[in-house]
């Protein structure tokens, strides 16, 4: 936009320097003309003077050598009978032409301008005075000013070039900010906001800018506060769990039951707690999926050994750093190990395993498979009677850390699903 406005500054501007500048260069040359012109006619009407008091050659001839023409070999006395007086440049034709019409004339030549200036002397006879105008005196001064004319025009260009730059500049930094902002809203950065500035009709467009992400993070939060109410409902019967596993005599399994209902009461802890928080009050810190998931399946193998389902983890032990928040590794982390152990028979085995070098989270199973990856992946679509919400919660928090998910077939005949981090960094 900038070099826009700059390129019709330069066409307007240039437009107007031409309009004043090529009159003013033809003034300047007929100025230069018209003043050459006067110093030969104050050169000649000198002359005359001298051949109103005088005819004798020899008087004649100090006068010219006096002149300033003369004196530069640029002024001729043409008496009659007599030899030319003084540097002459016409041709006797045209001196004889201007003594018979007794005028005044000018004879244009390649090197320049002659000057004849009749005069009728007291003996009614007829002298010529002639003044040579070389080329460089007719066009004396004319390339300085328009030298001068061109450097005017030039900066006048120059000058309505910066300012429209300069004036370009604040919409152009006024439309990028609002630019960036949208790309950063889009992104999901509900908390940007950007500065009204540039014209007004920019400002206005910034005003209504911010006011729409203020409605937008309203709505969300309000969404999430519905979501909170939501799992807060949860209590009731969770209260009514507890005061029936406190009945329960004190045993191994038990005691694995009062603490399943403990975790599950953490759990609606926390999503209340974090349904509750404003979107734009919840900074992302780089989680290590490492840690997490050796913590997962702490809880994940004491229900696997409880079952007697076989499970095996792989990997290296060396940390995955992802731009994810932890809560959302977590729930991803239980999501597909929980869909193994919901969609898949009792006995099948599972493996689950981190690489580093890949930046990969891969679990596989003994089960049936997943006959349709892309339904399965589809919000709210299940093949397996569920909500359909497991997979397609763990596809959006890939894509928002710039990684993907793909399903395929285990080598243990069952679903081989792949969590590729996109901005993940191995210390």
């Amino acid at each position: 936009m900038r070099w826009a406005l700059a390129k019709v500054a330069i066409a307007t501007t240039s437009m107007v320097a031409l309009a004043f500048c090529i009159p003013l260069a033809l003034v300047t040359r007929q100025i230069a003309e018209d003043r050459a012109m006067m110093e030969a006619r104050e050169s000649a009407g000198s002359m005359v003077t001298v051949l109103a008091a005088t005819e004798d050659p020899m008087a004649v001839g100090r006068a010219v050598a006096a002149d300033h023409a003369g004196a530069t070999g640029r002024l001729a006395v043409h008496l009659p009978d007599e030899p030319i007086i003084g540097n002459s440049h016409a041709d006797l034709d045209e001196v004889r032409s201007a003594a018979t019409a007794a005028q005044t004339t000018t004879v244009t030549t390649e090197e320049g301008l002659i000057y004849l200036r009749a005069v009728l002397l007291p003996t009614d006879r007829v002298a010529v005075i002639e003044v040579y105008l070389p080329a460089p005196m007719l066009t004396d001064g004319v390339t300085t000013s328009w030298l001068t004319l061109l450097g005017i025009a030039t900066t006048l260009v120059g000058i309505s070039v910066v300012m429209a730059d300069r004036l370009a500049a604040k919409v152009v930094r006024a439309s990028r900010s609002l630019a960036e902002g949208a790309t950063r809203l889009g992104a999901g950065d509900l908390s940007v906001r950007v500065h009204p500035a540039g014209p007004e009709e920019l400002k206005d467009a910034g005003e209504a800018f911010n006011a729409m992400a203020d409605r937008v993070v309203s709505l969300v939060d309000a969404e999430r506060e519905l979501t909170a109410d939501l799992s807060h409902r949860l209590r009731t019967p969770l209260t009514a769990l507890r005061l029936d596993t406190e009945a329960l005599p004190d045993r191994p399994d038990c005691n694995r039951i009062k603490a399943s209902v403990d975790a599950l009461e953490a759990e609606v802890d926390a999503v209340i707690a974090g349904a509750r928080r404003s979107v734009v009050d919840r900074p992302v810190h780089p989680s290590e999926v490492g840690e997490v998931l050796a913590e997962r399946m702490a809880m994940w193998g004491v229900l696997a050994a409880d079952h007697g389902r076989r499970f095996e983890m792989f990997g290296t032990d060396e940390p995955v750093w992802v731009n994810v928040p932890r809560e959302e590794v977590v729930s991803c982390i239980d999501a597909l190990i929980g869909n193994v152990f919901a969609h898949t028979p009792q006995d099948a085995p599972f493996r689950v395993g981190l690489e580093s070098a890949t930046a990969r989270l891969i679990v596989e199973d003994g089960g049936p498979g997943i006959a349709d990856p892309m339904t399965a992946l589809t919000r709210g679509e299940s093949g397996a009677g569920s909500s359909g919400l497991g997979l397609d919660i763990v596809a959006r928090v890939a894509r928002t850390g710039n990684g993907r998910l793909r399903i395929g077939r285990s080598q243990l005949g069952g679903a081989r699903i792949v969590w590729t981090f996109g901005d993940a960094h191995i210390n």
